[in-house]
């Protein structure tokens, strides 16, 4: 893989086939658990980590796995993988895990694992499947950690709400001071879907008018100078 490639598979990964804002998949855990930034970005990165791991494994094993149950054996590969992550969380960060709760093994469903192990692992080398697991991971933690971060701030007026289950000795940042009031709807199933919406509008229109950028792009060219001794029309 050179760096043309490496680049093209990250910008796809981060932007141009964003998983939340462009293919919205996976949006039952994008809403659900974007109340805050911590839950948010916590689960983002156990998705990442199991889609990390399916598709290397996929990746190397694609020659071996016959085409007619090749869904069946990605969706137990991927089942094994999240029963190790879920493992992991109750056994090293057990308060996250209980607040995550159903969610984590959640991912075994989750279309983006399972639409990138089949899209892009079992078709290629194992090294840039990994890269293009660790990029489209990427691009569901960013977008998650700007819901939650927006969901929290106008909801409750903090920041890194529950970092304590993470780091032990920490607290929440309280932006607005103690005496905000809250707005409810921003952490209710509603506000998860304005701002969800408001986030897929803000990228269209980014996408849009670097559309119109690019086209406009020639028209501005300098023209062509006129030669010595050309007489004008």
């Amino acid at each position: 893989m050179n760096m043309q490639q490496f680049r093209e598979i990250a910008h796809n990964g981060l932007w141009k086939q964003n998983t939340g804002l462009a293919q919205l998949l996976g949006l039952c855990p994008i809403l659900a658990i974007s109340t805050s930034m911590v839950n948010a970005v916590s689960l983002g990165l156990a998705t990442l980590l199991v889609m990390a791991l399916s598709n290397l494994a996929v990746a190397g094993l694609r020659n071996f796995i016959p085409y007619e149950i090749r869904i069946p054996v990605f969706v137990l590969i991927i089942a094994a993988l999240v029963t190790v992550v879920d493992l992991a969380f109750n056994a090293f960060l057990h308060s996250l895990y209980l607040v995550l709760g159903i969610f984590i093994p959640l991912i075994v469903t989750n279309c983006i694992v399972l639409a990138r192990v089949e899209a892009y692992a079992a078709k290629n080398d194992p090294l840039s499947s990994t890269v293009d697991a660790v990029m489209m991971g990427c691009g569901l933690v960013w977008v998650l950690a700007l819901l939650g971060g927006l969901r929290e701030l106008v909801g409750s007026g903090t920041l890194f709400s529950g970092i304590e289950m993470i780091i032990p000795d920490t607290s929440a940042l309280t932006v607005f001071g103690d005496d905000y009031p809250g707005f409810l709807i921003a952490i209710l199933p509603p506000g998860a879907f304005f701002a969800l919406g408001c986030l897929i509008a803000a990228y269209n229109a980014i996408n849009a008018r670097q559309a119109a950028r690019r086209r406009a792009a020639p028209m501005t060219a300098t023209p062509t100078e006129t030669g010595p001794g050309t007489e004008a029309a």
